[in-house]
């Protein structure tokens, strides 16, 4: 990954950040994805935890630099700041600062860095402000206000659970089952706009008028589900067992004979399901969750990356310098879905990566 992605923001030093595409056109931030970033330092982290649970401790506190410098330089890029003009991105920022958090704690470091204190502050502040009664709860996607959504409200109630706020985390959590649960499909739908004027197959509130998005997307039920094991609590977990199945049921496919989660292409939907299997890692290793459950997203996961994996292609002069690209769909073999001399986007290999981490853990 490094190696194809990885480079310096405008050739400063001390500065990391990795390139949406390979080979790169331009500059290593144009165009600029906030998002994309912030899943490259979760896998860092991940990488980070897995070398600390081996016992390689210079490896761990190696990808802890590397998170630290990346982080530095997504604020960097970002004029300085942390804030953005989506919320959903700023709440996949905090989600992986905090992990980051852990990772240095677990190294033994007892204070977290200021970067790291100032980050969370504000992008939690950032998150709080998003989180209004407008459309009964659930959070904003953007500074625009007209779209309250899954993308921006799981992952912010994930990260108030991981803070222990978990009387507001649940309360956003009871909002996405009110509002955008499909008790058809047993999955979440997208997300609920605003518009004006009306339009047709939309109602009423307040003057404007209420379109549901329907669309279903794998990474929506994702960080539902991590914030329902966060929260922990029996209703949680049953809604958890829940989403499991439902994800099984409706989210995968076959290759073999073996059920494999679906993927969805490359650009941001070459990061979805990446992010999935990341929450049912988590959900599988979550003891108090039904077993039934626990096992069903393991295997899930495993069989994911195992195609993932039978289809990666080594590329370079020889073995000690290849390195691996990896399908965007583990039913097709990298060699088919990214030939040699085509070009490679972040989003899927972040995808893939993630999925290997995850199935690490369970």
């Amino acid at each position: 990954m490094t190696t194809l992605f990885g480079a310096r923001l405008a050739g400063m030093p001390f500065t990391h950040l990795a390139r949406v595409a390979h080979p790169a056109r331009g500059r290593v931030d144009n165009p600029w994805h906030y998002w994309w970033q912030a899943h490259y330092l979760d896998a860092i982290i991940d990488a980070g935890l897995r070398s600390l649970r081996g016992g390689d401790i210079d490896e761990a506190r190696a990808r802890a630099r590397r998170g630290d410098r990346l982080l530095r330089t997504i604020r960097l890029r970002n004029r300085a700041r942390w804030v953005n003009d989506y919320y959903d991105d700023m709440a996949w920022l905090a989600l992986a600062a905090g992990r980051l958090a852990v990772l240095h704690a677990a190294l033994g470091r007892a204070r977290p860095q200021r970067r790291l204190r100032t980050a969370e502050r504000d992008l939690t502040r950032q998150l709080s402000s998003a989180l209004t009664t407008e459309l009964g709860g659930g959070l904003f996607w953007s500074v625009e206000r007209d779209f309250k959504n899954v993308p921006a409200s799981a992952p912010a109630a994930l990260h108030l659970a991981r803070l222990g706020r978990l009387d507001e985390a649940r309360g956003i959590v009871d909002w996405l089952y009110t509002r955008l649960w499909s008790a058809e499909s047993r999955l979440f739908l997208d997300g609920v706009r605003l518009t004006s004027p009306p339009s047709e197959g939309s109602a009423r509130r307040g003057g404007r008028a209420e379109v549901v998005v329907p669309d279903i997307w794998s990474y929506n039920q994702g960080t539902v589900l991590g914030a329902l094991v966060t929260i922990g609590d029996e209703q949680s977990l049953r809604r958890a067992a829940d989403l499991v199945a439902a994800v099984g049921d409706r989210l995968t496919t076959e290759a073999d004979g073996i059920r494999l989660l679906r993927t969805h292409g490359d650009g941001d939907g070459g990061l979805f399901t990446g992010i999935l299997g990341r929450y049912l890692a988590l959900a599988a290793t979550t003891e108090r969750l039904a077993p039934d459950a626990r096992d069903m997203a393991s295997q899930l996961v495993s069989a994911t990356a195992e195609g993932l994996w039978r289809g990666r292609d080594l590329r370079g002069r020889d073995r000690s310098t290849a390195v691996s690209v990896w399908s965007p769909d583990p039913r097709s073999p990298a060699r088919t879905s990214q030939p040699p001399g085509s070009r490679i986007e972040l989003s899927t290999q972040v995808q893939a990566w993630m999925l290997l981490e995850a199935a690490a853990v369970v």
